[in-house]
């Protein structure tokens, strides 16, 4: 059985990244975890009214919050009918960063989905938001990113894997991209953007690693000299095949996805067009 956290604010923008999570597994066993978390800002006083004020303020975010996640609640069983789909509502007093950190951890999670707030493009939605904080600071768990308004028609026929071939990589890295692939059916494109005649010997050995991680799925490599950029390319490749139903990439800091960031992959990819995005990470 899967476990997937589901944090929301009550938008639309949540709800849509709900949806998005019940539909591709809907077919599967899941425990869902639906997280809402707020803050009562600390007045810095210490009279008696200031924390009598802080301790009202606290009971009023609590009834909201539980008041939200009740209707998010109802809403999810008017729509999913898998008796197998179990849902487990947390209204967490702290930031949302650590709120989900801490039930990834405290309930073995194996994915967060969570939706994405604009349509500017994902570098300008993730800086400075809650979805980039949580794919940089929560190291150790997937993250699906659903763009604003995406609907899902329940398929993923391909999965663009952006790599620049930086690390020797290993089997688990690609877990969650595999069982995806498998649940789908989906076919796997690895996209390198760059020149192949140029790799260096640990980027071939890479290459032959992806290739052999990736044998239990239809998968196909795609190298891309366009003379763009990587971010321009990734762009147009999925704005131009339709069939390409997610982008995912490994978070390797130091390598193909800091540059990515660096040269705003994620602010020229327009969220008003593209797909969710997958990111697992690479545990050092």
């Amino acid at each position: 059985m899967k476990r997937i956290v589901l944090p929301t604010d009550f938008s639309e923008n949540a709800w849509n990244a709900i949806e998005y999570a019940l539909s591709i597994f809907k077919e599967a066993p899941c425990e869902f975890f639906v997280i809402n978390a707020f803050k009562v800002g600390s007045s810095g006083l210490t009279t008696k009214r200031a924390k009598l004020n802080e301790t009202r303020l606290f009971r009023i975010l609590k009834e909201e919050s539980e008041q939200g996640l009740e209707k998010v609640l109802k809403r999810i069983k008017s729509i999913d009918q898998n008796p197998e789909h179990t849902f487990t509502t947390l209204s967490i007093v702290d930031s949302l960063t650590n709120a989900v950190g801490r039930t990834v951890y405290g309930k073995e999670v194996d994915c967060i989905i969570m939706g994405t707030k604009g349509a500017t493009g994902l570098k300008e939605v993730f800086m400075g938001s809650n979805t980039y904080k949580i794919i940089k600071d929560i190291n150790f768990c997937p993250i699906i990113a659903v763009p604003e308004e995406y609907k899902s028609e329940g398929t993923i026929n391909t999965i663009l894997l952006a790599t620049g071939y930086e690390h020797l990589y290993e089997a688990y890295e690609f877990k969650p991209l595999i069982e995806i692939a498998k649940l789908f059916d989906s076919k796997v494109q690895i996209t390198y953007v760059g020149n192949p005649e140029e790799l260096s010997p640990q980027q071939k050995n890479a290459r032959d690693l992806i290739k052999e991680h990736l044998k239990s799925v239809n998968h196909k490599f795609v190298d891309v000299d366009s003379g763009a950029s990587v971010s321009t390319t990734i762009q147009d490749l999925v704005e131009n095949n339709e069939k390409i139903d997610m982008v995912a990439m490994i978070n390797y800091w130091h390598g193909f996805f800091e540059k990515l960031t660096r040269e705003a992959v994620i602010k020229k990819i327009s969220f008003n067009t593209s797909v969710p995005f997958l990111v697992t990470h690479l545990f050092e």
